[in-house]
């Protein structure tokens, strides 16, 4: 009974749970405390990561980039061997008889006796030396793929953190109310002993007035921890996509992973943080850049390849072949082409803005390394203070126990009077409070640590 009452002054405190939960998009809101909804689909955090991965509607759109590109890149892979055209066409003929020294008909092209004539024509080339025009455009096509995909996890990354900020949100919000619920009733029978003992006057109204206004008191944190909890289950059904989706009541816990040193975060990121995989890749794409600009300054050669046909039954077949016939014919060709645009100029202006380009990309390189360095051990330093105050915080909670405890011993022999237990309650249940809130603290810089180096195992998983 002593620690359940110690219980009671926790919801003093709860009023800051308002800051600890994420600000959730407008249409979240609509999404929870339906009446009639059905029973609830419950998952554990690593559920709720694997459905918001699978329908959060920022990973889905990175996904679609991605698949856009990737279809570029197969372009990029055939457009070279493709470079074939195909016309054709039907028209009316007017009939021509004779050869090249006499034809009974005149050149009139209408006349009353005219027949369909039709012609198809099939020409390109096939490349064969570029100087390296083709594969620089896949290796550009390549290095944009590795972008959009680094794109993919960056996007994953940022709703995993959400996801873990709301999930953990829901657990502190959901203690803080199992506190309330529990320390209602103590509230409860406190102040119907002091209202009897004041009826008799043996006891103090001043301390029935505090009594009672910290009842009150608790009646509108209670109000609140049920909006957050409605909040922070509103915003995990808009990330997961599912509508009934709970997660488990199950207290909250501090991380699992066992800090190491900042060297070894530093390396991960290097590793695994998905902004610096999208810069080395756009740096492969701009030097691609380059040196496809550079190509441009060489000729394409190739195999010109040409196949055409054209049939006019009411035009006399040509059989001489110094003779010209547009009626009807069959002609393929099989030449060595080559193509050279003499844009020397301009192409070698191309080259400079290709090479400044390179440059400002390797500008932003080393910008990505450096402030993902910096994030890096801004996220350590958090975890680290997080954890010595969630051990303070533990002390202290362990301290105020003790403290209630010999209150309440006092009160049970009659050395001490009921009101003596308010300042033990209000310190244990404030560092107790202070203990849960640090808790999330911990996960969230923990969870915040696993996102700037792209190492997301060693995040919290609600285990």
């Amino acid at each position: 009974m002593a620690r359940r009452a110690a219980r009671a002054a926790l919801a003093a405190a709860a009023v800051s749970l308002a800051v600890r939960l994420a600000p959730l998009p407008a249409a979240a809101a609509d999404t929870g405390g339906a009446p009639g909804r059905r029973a609830a689909v419950v998952h554990d955090l690593p559920g709720v990561l694997a459905l918001a991965d699978r329908n959060h509607p920022n990973v889905a759109a990175a996904r679609a980039k991605l698949d856009q590109v990737r279809a570029q890149l197969d372009e990029a892979r055939y457009a070279p061997f493709s470079q074939f055209k195909l016309t054709g066409g039907v028209a009316l003929a007017p009939t021509v008889r004779g050869n090249n020294v006499f034809s009974p008909n005149t050149d009139v092209s209408l006349t009353s006796s005219l027949g369909v004539g039709w012609r198809v024509n099939i020409d390109g080339v096939v490349p064969l030396w570029t100087f390296g025009k083709i594969t620089n455009l896949w290796d550009a096509a390549e290095a944009n793929v590795r972008v959009n995909q680094a794109s993919v996890e960056k996007e994953r990354d940022a709703v995993r953190l959400d996801v873990r900020k709301a999930y953990f949100g829901l657990q502190l919000a959901r203690d803080s109310r199992s506190l309330l619920v529990d320390v209602r009733a103590e509230m409860d029978k406190a102040l119907r002993r002091l209202e009897e003992q004041v009826e008799r006057e043996e006891g103090d109204p001043i301390e029935l007035l505090k009594l009672q206004t910290f009842g009150a008191e608790l009646e509108a944190r209670g109000a609140e921890v049920d909006k957050y909890i409605s909040v922070a289950l509103a915003g995990l059904r808009f990330y997961t996509g599912v509508a009934d989706l709970d997660i488990p009541d199950v207290p909250i816990r501090p991380p699992n992973h066992r800090l190491g040193h900042v060297t070894r975060y530093l390396t991960a990121a290097r590793l695994y943080r998905p902004e610096l995989a999208q810069a080395r890749a756009g740096f492969d794409a701009r030097s691609a850049q380059v040196r496809l600009a550079r190509a441009q300054l060489f000729p394409d050669i190739g195999i010109a390849l040409q196949v055409g046909v054209s049939a006019a039954p009411e035009v006399a077949d040509q059989l001489n072949p110094f003779t010209s016939d547009p009626g009807n014919f069959f002609h393929y060709s099989a030449a060595l082409a080559l193509q050279w645009k003499l844009d020397l100029l301009p192409q070698s202006a191309r080259i400079r803005a290709a090479e400044a380009q390179l440059e400002e990309m390797a500008a932003t390189q080393r910008f990505a390394m450096g402030g993902v360095a910096t994030e890096v051990e801004t996220a350590y330093a958090e975890v680290v203070e997080a954890q010595k105050r969630l051990d303070a915080y533990t002390k202290a909670a362990k301290y105020g126990k003790r403290w209630l405890v010999m209150v309440q011993q006092g009160i049970d022999v009659g050395t001490m009077a009921d009101k003596d237990l308010i300042d033990p309650a209000k310190a244990y249940a404030t560092n107790r409070f202070n203990q849960l809130n640090a808790t999330m603290d911990l996960d969230m810089a923990m969870s915040r640590l696993a996102k700037a180096t792209g190492w997301d195992a060693i995040a919290p998983d609600g285990t």
